[in-house]
């Protein structure tokens, strides 16, 4: 069977891609053909996202595209992280620069909400875990700072909306990414009407939510022209990066075995798939989180700080003199001692420090721990925590579904932690498999593949995914000094920033 070719954008937090997925019914095999560079803009005391930059080097990697593989392309689908967004005007015109989620504006507002609406009635209406980053609290937060925006705001477009409207027009959010932004009800299945208006956010603003796979419309003839591509037709894939990595775990749907899954990169987020949401009082109580999952499905989730520890932590020591690549990094974290000190990886301490191990080292003194004195013990302590913390929310999510998982998988950029990996199946006294490393691209070109037909459904998706790509098992191991260290990590407090 000849390949057909597949367009994914995918933008993560650090970098962007624009990848081919050639699949030819039974593997698939991607084709890296444009990266770069991203992340958050200074803007005076603000922090914002450059989409003007991005949609430039989009239309680069599209161009590329149309040299390499022409008229075998099919269609085109964007993913990004979550909870951001963009307002646009009646006319189409951006309003303002779009934020990035670690700006400071949206410190206390979480409190604030839940001083006009219960922290009880916001999960009804949004099942989401409690994050000052969500899109709600950055609503208000321009709601008090820039109310002018929304006397002229005519659309809530999240990330990847964004693009695909640059791509197509089209204006609406697809539902993995809408679930996001504590601001979609997940049993009446629409924004949460209610509670909006009770917080004094304009809901004129929020468009139709579309499934993962809906078609779109045409590409733009101007961005066809331009990039030499034809009029492709726009795919919403699982347009949050998760949702499309959790569509391309390689898991059998037959059987008994039960599963979670880590999603690992700059966040660690661990979770199981639901049929429904949980939005129980433990489930409330606990800060889980209901996002939005293929055919309506829900990835009842925790995200974690992850990988994100270990990236500011390199940046700092290049900062001081000293380069490491990532392998490095994992091996000088192997050669430390083990289980000097631990940190709750969730403490707003790390949300956005200026020194990521001085406060890691912080965090330590003021818990009167043993304080990391060199590279390797920084991040052994961070990756240690990261796995104790797995423990934790997985034996959570167990008592929430009442089912024992029996394997773990970690799928995207942070599976390639080999160090990481064993220490999660130590900790959580689970087998793990890694792998896929390109999760997210693959849910992103496989959910286009399924709407042009070439596929039938979610165990077909799957099917290709244990079919072309290459995993990684690991047992557990060292569980007495695993127990030991747990007992000590789960009375850790969460220090304020």
């Amino acid at each position: 069977m000849a390949e057909r070719c597949y367009l994914a954008i995918d933008l993560g937090a650090e970098s962007g891609r624009v990848i081919a997925g050639l699949l030819d019914g039974r593997k698939i095999r991607l084709d890296e053909l444009h990266r770069f560079a991203n992340g958050p803009v200074h803007l005076g005391d603000t922090m914002r996202w450059d989409v003007v930059r991005l949609w430039s080097e989009i239309q680069t990697g599209l161009a590329k595209a149309a040299q390499k593989y022409g008229d075998s392309i099919v269609s085109v689908g964007v993913d990004t992280w979550g909870v951001d967004y963009v307002l646009l005007s009646k006319k189409d015109e951006i309003l303002g620069q779009p934020y990035h989620y670690r700006d400071p504006r949206t410190r206390g507002l979480m409190d604030a909400a839940i001083s006009q609406l219960s922290r009880k009635e916001i999960f009804e209406n949004t099942g989401l875990q409690f994050m000052e980053i969500n899109s709600l609290y950055q609503l208000l937060a321009s709601r008090r700072s820039s109310p002018e925006l929304f006397d002229v705001a005519d659309r809530f477009l999240m990330m990847p909306d964004f693009f695909h409207w640059l791509l197509c027009g089209s204006r609406v959010v697809e539902f993995t990414n809408a679930t996001t932004s504590q601001c979609y009800h997940p049993t009446q299945k629409t924004w949460a009407f209610d509670m909006l208006r009770k917080l004094d956010i304009p809901t004129h603003i929020f468009p139709e939510v579309v499934a993962p796979g809906t078609s779109l419309g045409q590409l733009r003839e101007s961005v066809a022209r331009r990039s030499g591509l034809p009029r492709l037709n726009v795919v919403a894939p699982a347009t949050h990066d998760t949702g499309a990595a959790i569509a391309a775990v390689p898991a059998a749907l037959t059987g008994s075995t039960k599963w979670a899954y880590i999603s690992s990169g700059t966040w660690s987020l661990m979770g199981i798939e639901s049929a429904h949401a949980i939005l129980t009082p433990k489930a409330l109580e606990l800060n889980i989180t209901n996002e939005g999952g293929i055919d309506n499905t829900y990835r009842v989730l925790k995200n974690i700080m992850g990988m994100w520890l270990v990236q500011q932590c390199r940046k700092s020591f290049e900062r001081h003199g000293a380069s490491y690549d990532y392998g490095l990094l994992t091996q000088i974290a192997r050669d430390a001692k083990s289980f000097r000190a631990f940190i709750n990886p969730d403490s707003p301490l790390f949300v956005a420090p200026e020194d990521m191990p001085a406060a890691i080292r912080t965090y330590c003194q003021k818990t009167n721990q043993e304080v990391p004195d060199d590279e390797g013990a920084v991040i052994r302590c961070a990756l240690e925590s990261l796995a104790l913390k797995y423990r934790q929310v997985l034996e959570r999510l167990e008592g929430l579904s009442g089912e024992k998982t029996e394997v773990i998988h970690i799928v995207g950029g942070g599976s390639q932690n080999e160090l990481l990996n064993q220490f999660a199946a130590d900790a959580c006294h689970r087998p793990v498999i890694a792998g896929p490393i390109e999760a997210t691209a693959l849910g992103n070109v496989l959910v286009q593949a399924r709407t042009s037909g070439e596929l039938s459904n979610l165990a077909d998706l799957r099917a290709v995914v244990r079919e072309s790509a290459s995993v990684r098992h690991y047992e557990p191991q060292n569980s007495a000094a695993w127990d030991d260290a747990y007992a000590r990590f789960i009375n850790l407090p969460a220090l304020p920033a």
